[in-house]
């Protein structure tokens, strides 16, 4: 039957009551490390929870547990560093203290098949895993020819191609986490954008960059043919693959191949905590840029409220296609630019374009930014060797006593023609932030311990992607409070 909901004033009632039963008397004592996760759970109401899930408990049976009381257990546990639930629930018999955050009194905590029963009500799919365990293998991807290279796209205009696919899909696509998104975003997200703490909503900054996430040391799969018995060693039969949507990758920090997820995600560039917007876990072998198209048409079909206003991103997104993308949902893109192309072209008559978009005099000389006219979409450039408002040139280009002047158009190609100039102090003020994504990434993978849970499945691999997310916006919640519970709580 339907479980009896908790409000978030209820609970915290609760968490008063049951602290002075168990540690007024000093026979339990707390530790410093104690009280911050008393507080980041006193200021988090997920008292919302069972409205999201509703559809997904039956009003017949035994009385189910809250689903808020679960989800607040499984964020607990993540906060602790506990990574195995069977482990967990062991904690919370043992240690009052879990038992009483998570909202359960002491004694009466719920078992590990709880705890599953409510990972497949967070799930939209009947289905563990979004791919069929049996399949053909798949290749490794071309590895990078330097350290750090990322690899490289294997389909010429596959950027293109995929960009051109997704806008002739449906609005809003279909996805097993859609309701673990929605917890995300309608207890998280809103409460962190009403605090202000990713920046404005309707002119959102975001930066994104994906990371390996090794789930096994290698590809675990199981003969299903009889070729072994016809004394064939090597096929390309179907094979059942134990974890069938993680293939092999290339880390391009580490210089090596491994086994598992892409995570990508987009983080609020804004943000002074570097808070995620959008997790979204992809196969090893996918690339950046195109992890990055679907994780941002995704973005925008669920987040119509969010409007973006610049897009940061590194060289591996230095892909046209994105350019003109972006320009069309009149965003400002600050990518790099990738290496792979050096070296001048011709742009108009004799004046030539370097590597980063800026025009080269028939002396060879770099010519002088002017500023960029908005209305016009096209920016201006001088001659180099003009003094005082006069012309140094001994063999100048132009009769005019102002000098050769050039402009180059957006639309002719923004990927070196942008909005902002890549040598500009506003775009190394705006760029420098790229490396939020790197450090929301590093709280999910070492301060979390992504990657030290042994899940076998994209459902429970998922939910752990969000589980850390949440925690990482409670984090942020509880260093913009001053709240002292000590004296409160504990005092009779």
């Amino acid at each position: 039957m339907l479980p009896c909901i908790q409000s978030h004033q209820e609970y915290q009632s609760f968490v008063q009551q049951q602290l002075r039963l168990h540690y007024a008397d000093g026979t339990l004592l707390f530790v410093a490390h104690d009280w911050p996760l008393v507080t980041k759970f006193w200021i988090t109401d997920l008292s919302g929870t069972f409205n999201i899930l509703k559809q997904t408990y039956s009003s017949r049976g035994p009385m189910a547990f809250d689903p808020a009381r679960l989800l607040r257990s499984y964020l607990l546990m993540l906060e602790v560093g506990q990574t195995s639930i069977s482990r967990w629930v062991n904690d919370l018999r043992r240690i009052p203290l879990y038992a009483i955050l998570s909202g359960f009194e002491y004694g009466h905590t719920p078992g590990v098949g709880t705890f599953y029963e409510f990972f497949k009500r967070l799930w939209n799919s009947t289905a563990a895993n979004t791919s069929p365990k049996r399949r053909l293998k798949r290749k490794k991807p071309k590895r990078g020819k330097k350290q750090g290279e990322k690899a490289p796209t294997t389909t010429p205009n596959k950027i293109g191609k995929l960009i051109a696919q997704l806008q002739k899909r449906s609005p809003v696509a279909y996805q097993p986490f859609d309701t673990l998104l929605s917890l995300f975003k309608e207890q998280f997200l809103s409460v962190s954008a009403t605090l202000r703490l990713l920046g404005d909503i309707h002119s959102l900054a975001i930066a994104a960059d994906g990371t390996p996430v090794h789930t096994a040391a290698q590809v675990r799969s199981k003969r299903i043919c009889s070729c072994r018995e016809q004394g064939i060693e090597q096929c390309s039969c179907h094979r059942e693959f134990s974890q069938p949507d993680c293939d092999i990758g290339w880390d391009s920090h580490r210089g090596r191949y491994f086994f598992g997820y892409h995570l990508y995600m987009l983080v609020a560039a804004d943000s002074p905590y570097d808070l995620p917007l959008y997790p979204r876990l992809q196969r090893a072998s996918r690339h950046d840029a195109s992890s990055w198209v679907v994780s941002a048409f995704e973005f925008k079909q669920r987040f119509p409220d969010y409007t973006w206003s610049k897009m940061i991103l590194d060289s591996a997104h230095d892909a046209m296609p994105i350019y003109e993308f972006l320009q069309s949902e009149q965003v400002i893109p600050f990518i790099d630019l990738n290496q792979r192309s050096t070296g001048q072209r011709k742009y108009k008559n004799d004046i030539a374009i370097s590597a980063d978009g800026t025009p080269i005099c028939s002396h060879g000389l770099r010519m002088k930014d002017d500023g960029y006219d908005h209305t016009r979409g096209r920016r201006k450039f001088r001659c180099p060797l003009i003094q005082n408002r006069k012309v140094t040139c001994d063999t100048p280009c132009s009769d005019s006593p102002y000098g050769r002047c050039v402009y180059t158009y957006t639309k002719d190609n923004p990927r070196l023609f942008p909005f902002v100039a890549r040598d500009s102090d506003e775009w190394a003020s705006v760029y420098k932030r790229r490396t939020t994504c790197e450090r929301c990434n590093k709280r999910e993978k070492e301060d979390y311990q992504l990657e030290a849970a042994k899940h076998r499945s994209t459902m429970m691999w998922a939910i752990r992607t969000y589980g850390i997310a949440m925690c990482q916006h409670i984090d942020a919640w509880y260093q913009e409070t001053n709240l002292d519970l000590r004296s409160t709580l504990l005092s009779a």
